[in-house]
């Protein structure tokens, strides 16, 4: 299959009331260049939770906003692609059929599915909604994130298509295990198995193992 996209970047920029974000992002046409921590041009404020080598795109489904649309009709202006920060828009790509080491081609560059997108208490702020990172989380609409695993030019005009399939574990699989279900080794386990899984989410699988206990989600969520 081949998936057309629409592509986006954006810079930082200061938000009275909240932190500095690069989530509001513009429509780009034409050939970029993808280095292994993202597309030139795209930024992020706060590297330690977004960006680096296992977070270097975002891409979200853009048939999931007309669920959204439905759900806020107060805030249907706000719900279109580019809402979430995204740099990818696809339609026919959701978590049920995307997974976890997916490897796509892109122009001349591959790319590997790495980890569901965790939502954070930014969106709540930057939609008006003050439980949207709740409702996105507990609804598996997170959309996923990439590394690059080869660089090179990129294009709007150019389509994903699945390289690779390495393993047998889907984004929403990925997202239920984490967020959904009650303590389970045995699915963490099968979550680590995922080939191409991120470090910070195998780093969080494991240390559940050893305590048997989930962490708090809280503060992702809601901020402080």
């Amino acid at each position: 299959m081949r998936y057309p996209v629409q592509v986006y970047v954006g810079k930082v920029r200061d938000f009275p009331g909240s932190r500095p974000s690069a989530i509001e992002k513009s429509l780009v046409d034409g050939e970029l260049v993808l280095t292994t921590i993202g597309l030139e041009g795209d930024h992020q404020a706060e590297k330690i939770i977004h960006g680096g080598v296992d977070r270097a795109l975002c891409h979200y489904p853009r048939e999931h906003y007309a669920q959204w649309q439905r759900e806020f009709p107060e805030q249907v202006d706000f719900f279109s692609a580019p809402a979430f920060g995204e740099n990818l828009s696809t339609e026919g790509m959701t978590e049920r059929d995307v997974y976890i080491g997916d490897i796509y081609r892109w122009g001349e560059a591959l790319i590997q599915v790495t980890q569901p997108r965790s939502p954070c208490f930014k969106l709540n702020f930057h939609s008006g909604v003050s439980d949207l990172s709740q409702l996105m989380q507990d609804s598996g609409r997170v959309g996923w994130l990439y590394r690059v695993i080869a660089g090179g030019p990129v294009s709007s005009d150019a389509p994903l298509e699945l390289a690779s399939r390495l393993s047998e574990v889907s984004v929403y699989d990925a997202a239920a295990i984490a967020w959904h279900l009650p303590f389970d080794d045995d699915e963490y386990h099968r979550l680590l198995s995922a080939a191409g899984l991120a470090v910070s989410w195998t780093k969080t699988m494991q240390k559940r193992r050893i305590s048997g206990k989930i962490e708090s989600f809280k503060r992702r969520l809601f901020g402080k």
